[in-house]
């Protein structure tokens, strides 16, 4: 007994573990209930009484060394891991990645800055709406074929609860609260029952925009979409107004830009016309306003709603409208320094 209790201290005092995996194991073999210490004072019962006294000292001797040891090893261990984790503050830092706007939200932020600049205040409403806001209020009679202009998506068991088709929605909320002079614009996210293609898609984003106080009339909005289209596309952009129809203008028309890829002169982009459609526009009907409770012989207004996709596309020759939905790292990192 006292031949394995010596030679096994003579192991202890030789251990060098270099983790703590290592150290653990070292501990479980020796200390642990089924270790070779615990296994030596269950031989201890068979050892001769007369040498019960020597024995039994040298093996708590052997134990107490064991775990003195072990505990010497785990601090020594411990103090070398918080040495090597110490940050040394004269190494060179690490770069920051830069994130990045969606190009969706940047040029949502140009527009709104543009308009803001004009006095336009911003306003949002709800997206989950009812049919008053989006339809009926706007001059679309329950049985008027204009609905059938925007597939709806309809919230189940409430034909009269939907997803909004566009922020005009907001507009209605905005005059109902307010009286004239109003002048906001509303960015939002919209929806229709459209096929995903790279030309459309069931969700995408729009921002409109109000006027609404005396005298306005369509010069006024002809000059503000100058203005703004010049902004946006730059200082040679010229515009052209085309005859259109919507259920809550009248007049209403179709906005065009001239190309900026070809200056006008016909290109791929623009179908060879030299023109890009970008809006539609017109003054608000009368019948609006009466139903939001503003006096139509009092006042009038115009109001236009453009898409955001489109123009982003425009902007920045995105091809495929799916892009701005699939979060595609390598698409969203190409406007990494953008604003």
């Amino acid at each position: 007994m006292l031949e394995k209790i010596k030679a096994l201290k003579g192991e202890i005092e030789a251990a060098a573990p270099e983790t703590a995996l290592q150290l653990e194991e070292l501990r479980i073999r020796l200390i642990s209930k089924k270790g070779v210490i615990s296994q030596l004072f269950e031989e201890f019962r068979e050892v001769d009484p007369l040498l019960k006294k020597e024995v039994g000292k040298a093996l708590n001797e052997l134990k107490n060394s064991a775990m003195e040891k072990i505990n010497r090893l785990k601090e020594l261990l411990d103090a070398r891991q918080e040495e090597g984790s110490r940050a040394d503050l004269t190494a060179p830092g690490d770069a920051l990645t830069l994130g990045s706007r969606h190009p969706l939200a940047i040029v949502r932020n140009r527009i709104t800055s543009i308009f803001g600049r004009l006095g336009f205040t911003v306003a949002e409403g709800p997206e989950i709406e009812d049919d008053w806001h989006v339809f009926s209020a706007l001059n679309f009679p329950p049985e008027h074929p204009a609905r059938d202009m925007q597939d709806t998506f309809f919230i189940e068991k409430n034909p009269d609860i939907l997803l909004r088709t566009h922020t005009s929605s907001v507009q209605i909320r905005v005059m109902e609260r307010s009286q004239p002079p109003i002048r906001a614009i509303f960015p939002g996210r919209v929806f229709r029952n459209e096929a995903i293609s790279a030309r459309s898609h069931c969700i995408f984003h729009q921002v409109e925009g109000l006027y609404v106080d005396q005298n306005v009339s369509f010069a006024d909005l002809k000059q503000t979409l100058l203005y703004f289209a010049r902004e946006l596309f730059g200082e040679g952009t010229e515009i052209r107004l085309r005859p259109s129809y919507f259920p809550f203008t009248e007049p209403s028309a179709e906005m065009d830009v001239s190309c900026s890829i070809c200056g006008g002169k016909g290109c791929n982009l623009c179908k060879y016309t030299g023109w890009l459609e970008i809006l539609g526009c017109g003054m608000v009907d009368p019948n609006v306003l009466e139903a939001c409770n503003i006096d139509s012989n009092k006042y009038t207004g115009y109001a236009f709603g453009m898409g955001i996709e489109r123009i982003t596309m425009l902007l920045y020759g995105v091809k495929d409208i799916r892009l701005y939905f699939e979060n595609d790292v390598r698409f969203l990192r190409q406007f990494r320094s953008a604003l």
